[in-house]
């Protein structure tokens, strides 16, 4: 019997069991991971946390094993996106696997990057299984060291890839993203605005800082040049009032 015809808690513990036994089976190169992924997945979940402080209902995961069932099969189909988008009005509650037919919605969007240093994968199986199991609907792949970027979209259940828009730049118009190369790596825009980097920030952040410090020292010099005008004054006209007196208390010798 296939998994999918269980009532629902035996599915959640057949689910449960079979995310226990990959996490077992997994190699340790899987836990190792090149400089050049960790700093891709980096900048990506940087990044896709403002998208999503404006558009809750898009819900990042982070190296989760995806379960799914397959036609004939008692076992689960299983892989492991560097990252995953889910796109979901209500939140997403997945600890050890997103376990796909408990799951209001599946994957909308996988992510991976490949370096020649730790493949960690077999990617052309992996995109097999997010082409036909899955049948995700967008899946990036990039290469750090080649400088090759790729964003598939599935069309008559096959990938085809996005050509670039007329800013060069790969469009995914469902979350009014654009994607492109930058210094080396994949940045994104949202609303065709650059997501900027927490570095970016707190770049821009301390140059603020900076010009509202010169703007109060500035203020204060002249508060000061304003109070030495108001003294100088004040004094040339006590001066002016002594000259006054003595001239009142001069005899008149006429």
């Amino acid at each position: 019997m296939s998994i999918s015809n269980l009532p629902r808690a035996l599915i959640e513990i057949a689910y449960a069991e079979a995310a226990r036994k990959y996490l077992e089976s997994l190699p340790l190169e899987h836990f190792m991971e090149a400089t050049a992924q960790a700093t891709q997945r980096k900048i990506t979940l940087e990044s896709l946390d403002l998208v999503q402080a404006r558009r809750p209902d898009v819900q990042v995961f982070n190296e989760l094993l995806v379960q799914y069932p397959l036609r004939g099969r008692k076992k689960p189909g299983q892989i492991v996106p560097d990252n995953m988008v889910v796109l979901c009005e209500q939140p997403i509650k997945a600890d050890g696997s997103y376990d796909v037919p408990l799951q209001p919605v599946g994957p909308f969007w996988v992510m991976e990057y490949v370096s020649k240093y730790n493949k960690r994968k077999d990617y052309e199986k992996s995109f097999r299984k997010y082409e036909r199991e899955l049948k995700v609907p967008y899946y990036l792949i990039f290469y750090p060291d080649n400088q090759e970027l790729t964003l598939y979209k599935l069309q008559r259940g096959k990938y085809v890839s996005v050509k670039p828009n007329e800013r060069e730049r790969y469009p995914l118009p469902q979350l009014e993203l654009e994607m492109a190369l930058v210094d080396g790596w994949v940045r994104y825009w949202y609303q065709g605005e650059l997501l900027p980097l927490p570095g970016e920030l707190q770049s821009e952040l301390d140059t603020a800082r900076r010009q509202v410090e010169e703007q109060r020292r500035r203020a204060d010099r002249a508060e000061q040049r304003i109070e030495q005008e108001r003294e100088a004054r004040l004094a040339l006209e006590r001066e002016v009032e002594q000259l006054r007196r003595r001239l009142r208390q001069k005899p008149d010798k006429s």
